[in-house]
């Protein structure tokens, strides 16, 4: 376990940041131009991989090349000056302060009621390198893959710790108090609160394995529906309803969400190397054998990855490759915000 001390921690201005960083390649594989060109664009251009939301109903999209803020009417570009790191996710926690989550840099943050984005970084130089999945507990812990802030601290959870691995993100704190963690590549695993007290004590963890034996592995999303039950994509959607694992489906499962109505949704590969779609599974057919699956998007090249239902009842998703953007499904219309007035 890594432990970075200290109560107060200082923000390092990302401008700061970004001084020696002209001559480095950008993972997008885009040029300086076109970075420019992306960053300034009135909407999302590039690989979305998460969308959430924030309180007062707007939507957050972390695309590669900028987090941008929808208020219903435009999207406002909130990391322009930022032209170096690619994001993954963003999160407004409970007390209004806004995280995003950066493969480059690590995290930034803009505390509630401020404005401008600042390095997230501990008073002794320290700070976290990566981040690629942002997660707030009930108890208002934040977590950044295997690094937990309390808001005094970071902890950085490793295998001295009893974790079964010291690549790993947490995707979900269900009802109960259960921990459910993953790996890229690696197991699935749970933590019970319950049985075990604070986590980080050396207590075992267990791995998930299926009817067969097999550990679930390179687990993406998890969620827990209004009745319990979790679902989870591994070669496949899959529930467990706390005794039994059940694949429900072939298709990926890259990201999972439950509707007003009871509906799954999942974005994810319907088959290897055929294409990945956006998918909805009817909730009156969830127990069945086989459940009646609508396929609303489907694109051959490319990917389907973040997925957000908005108050509104709209699903918002992000695309990645030559479709590349945000979009939105109002139940009769997708909407790609590139074709509309403002966009490219």
């Amino acid at each position: 376990m890594k432990t970075i001390p200290g109560l107060l921690f200082i923000f390092i201005l990302s401008t700061s940041c970004g001084q020696n960083q002209n001559n480095r390649v950008h993972r997008s594989g885009l040029s300086e131009s076109q970075l420019k060109e992306a960053a300034a664009s009135k909407v999302p251009m590039s690989m979305v991989r998460k969308v959430r939301q924030a309180k007062n109903g707007d939507i957050l999209i972390a695309s590669y090349i900028g987090v941008y803020r929808y208020d219903g009417t435009s999207f406002t570009n909130m990391t322009q000056a930022l032209e170096w790191p690619t994001f993954w996710d963003a999160l407004e926690d409970r007390k209004g302060n806004l995280w995003l989550a950066s493969q480059d840099l690590g995290v930034y943050l803009q505390p509630a009621a401020q404005t401008g984005f600042k390095l997230f970084q501990a008073n002794d130089g320290a700070r976290i390198s990566s981040a690629l999945h942002i997660y707030e507990e009930r108890a208002g812990n934040i977590w950044f893959g295997a690094s937990r802030y309390d808001g005094k601290s970071i902890r950085t959870f490793t295998t001295k710790d009893g974790f079964p691995s010291n690549n790993i993100r947490l995707l979900l704190e269900d009802k109960t108090g259960k921990l459910w963690f993953c790996g890229q590549g690696e197991n699935m695993f749970v933590y019970d609160t319950r049985l075990n007290g604070e986590i980080g004590q050396g207590k075992p963890f267990t791995i998930l394995k299926n009817n067969d034996g097999k550990a679930f592995n390179n687990v993406w999303a998890v969620i827990e529906d209004k009745k319990g039950n979790i679902w989870f994509g591994a070669d496949g959607l899959w529930r467990y309803d706390g005794k039994t694992f059940t694949k429900v489906s072939q298709r990926g499962a890259y990201a999972i969400i439950e509707d007003k109505e009871g509906n799954i949704w999942t974005t994810g590969e319907v088959k290897f190397n055929a294409g990945w779609a956006l998918s909805r599974y009817d909730q009156k057919t969830l127990s069945d054998k086989n459940p009646t699956v609508s396929e609303i998007m489907f694109i051959k090249k490319g990917m389907i990855l973040g997925l957000l239902e908005a108050n509104d009842g709209s699903i918002w998703f992000g695309v990645a490759g030559s479709q590349s953007g945000v979009y939105r499904y109002d139940g009769k219309t997708i909407t790609d915000f590139k074709d509309k007035e403002g966009g490219k």
